[in-house]
């Protein structure tokens, strides 16, 4: 590959009784940016962390944070997570009624914007918005828990998705959350991803550091 994808390890599944430690070592590491997994236990069923744990991971972070959220009506929350050290923020298309307006929000805290689809969610819903975006985040796997296994239509949504974005001539990144290893980064890279969020395939390694620089170089 010419352009090496942008890789954003997910806080999720790192070991909360050492969190300063694996955020150190992603400071060491070639990860470009900390994904972190807000989950309220009403919009996916799992509630994970939220602005304290944010505020100290900006406090311990040299990366750039990479913030999803995963949270009904998240428009309520965009100052309190830029106060808290967000780079971006992404909010879900499912979970917006007023999606463009959101956007906007975003940008006007100073932060990149970036909307995610839940696999069920085609993309032809960005078509209005998607000059408005910086990111667009596909799930490939339904949100909520860590662990899971990449569902193999989310490359087809990549492709045409990566269409949708030559064709307007938007400047969006696509980003794929779920399920990314060694095994399929290629073809996730391939399909139009520029930006991979790894969680278990990284802090399950027997050398995180090591794997994110195999991913990073796939």
């Amino acid at each position: 590959m010419d352009v090496k994808p942008i890789i954003a390890p997910s806080l999720l599944s790192a070991d909360f009784g050492n969190l300063k430690k694996d955020i150190q070592m992603l400071n060491r590491s070639k990860a470009d940016w900390i994904h972190l997994d807000i989950m309220d236990g009403v919009f996916v069923p799992n509630i994970s962390f939220g602005i304290p744990v944010v505020k100290a991971v900006r406090a311990l972070s040299k990366k750039p944070l990479d913030t999803h959220l995963m949270i009904v009506q998240p428009e309520r929350y965009i100052h309190a997570f830029k106060e808290a050290g967000a780079d971006m923020l992404t909010v879900h298309w499912e979970a917006c009624t007023h999606l463009h307006r959101t956007i906007y929000q975003i940008k006007e805290e100073g932060m990149l914007a970036g909307v995610a689809l839940n696999p069920h969610t085609p993309v032809a819903g960005l078509e209005d918005v998607i000059n408005d975006l910086d990111m667009v985040l596909i799930m490939s796997v339904n949100p909520g828990f860590g662990g899971q296994k990449f569902i193999p239509r989310a490359l087809d949504k990549i492709k045409a998705l990566r269409e949708m974005i030559d064709r307007n001539g938007s400047e969006a990144l696509i980003e794929v959350d779920g399920g990314v290893c060694r095994d399929n980064i290629a073809a996730i890279v391939n399909a139009g991803a520029d930006a991979l969020v790894a969680g278990s395939a990284v802090f399950k390694a027997e050398n995180p550091q090591e794997e994110i620089s195999i991913l990073k170089n796939i």
